[in-house]
């Protein structure tokens, strides 16, 4: 049974993995300056990034569409016998519900809430991918991905906040007092929502360091399969502190960097970077 593993462009999963596997991706859309471009296709982080040091508004996101969806579902269900897409988490987007209204108008189209963001909804994509490859039939396929979706693990920790203050996220009053504070809180994705986690004290690197010995560290219940490293701007020198840190903790069987989307670049900001896995 030919299956094709399709994503939303949030998956954050880097080219050559969606090359690899043959994910087909389906932009988001992002607004900046008064003008929509698709996320990853016409838009890139840094674009964001220059536009905003330069005085300019933060971008915002929009959900694909569902006639996007339904233009690549008749495409790809002639192709193959069947077309799994998976979904940024429905608390943080209306694709979901996008997707799944497209998906009705074909018998053999299945859409997953991954229930996730980022390199998290990434894992998910990843999972399916391999099952495919495998030749899990689609029905048995979206199955074990409902069984593997809660036990995504999936957090970032916050270098800067004027994003989410520009975003409407944090207050004036909160990003003065954890700028002053050194503060570098770490977001994580709990029940399909985001919520607010430690808040590490210090500079960046030292704050990583605290950061993926807390997630890693003095567990039993980790699938040491694949481990990202999602970031947005990072430098080399932060990312390798990362890299480091789970080198000494965990003996993954591989370490992967990607780089996050418009996404989450767009309300998190440059150099956030997250460590994201799977649990037994």
């Amino acid at each position: 049974m030919a299956i094709k593993i399709t994503s939303d462009s949030t998956c954050d999963l880097s080219p050559e993995l969606v090359e690899r596997h043959h994910i087909g991706i389906i932009p988001m859309y992002i607004t900046l300056g008064g003008k929509s471009y698709r996320d990853m296709v016409d838009i890139f982080p840094d674009d964001i990034f220059r536009h905003v040091d330069a005085g300019g508004d933060i971008a915002t996101t929009a959900a694909i569409p569902p006639h996007d969806y339904t233009t690549r579902f008749a495409e790809l269900s002639k192709q193959y016998d069947a077309v799994v897409h998976i979904d940024i988490g429905s608390h943080f987007s209306a694709c979901y519900q996008n997707a799944s209204l497209a998906a009705k108008e074909f018998d053999n189209v299945y859409v997953v809430d991954s229930k996730n963001l980022s390199s998290g909804h990434g894992h998910v994509v990843m999972e399916a991918a391999l099952m495919a490859e495998a030749g899990v039939p689609a029905p048995e396929l979206v199955e074990r991905l409902g069984r593997i979706i809660p036990k995504v693990e999936a957090s970032f920790i916050l270098n800067r906040l004027d994003y989410m203050r520009k975003g409407g996220r944090c207050s004036t009053i909160a990003m003065l007092g954890a700028n002053a504070l050194q503060l570098k809180p770490c977001i994580e994705v709990f029940d399909g929502a985001m919520r607010v986690g430690t808040k590490y004290r210090g500079s960046l690197e030292k704050s990583i360091q605290r950061y993926v010995r807390d997630r890693l560290e003095g567990r039993d219940d980790i699938v040491y399969e694949r481990i990202f490293i999602t970031h947005s701007q990072a430098s080399p020198e932060t990312v390798e502190t990362a890299r480091e840190a789970i080198r000494q903790i965990a003996d993954f069987k591989e370490i992967i960097e990607t780089h996050a989307g418009c996404t989450v670049s767009t309300h998190c900001g440059p150099s956030t970077l997250g460590v994201l896995f799977i649990t037994k």
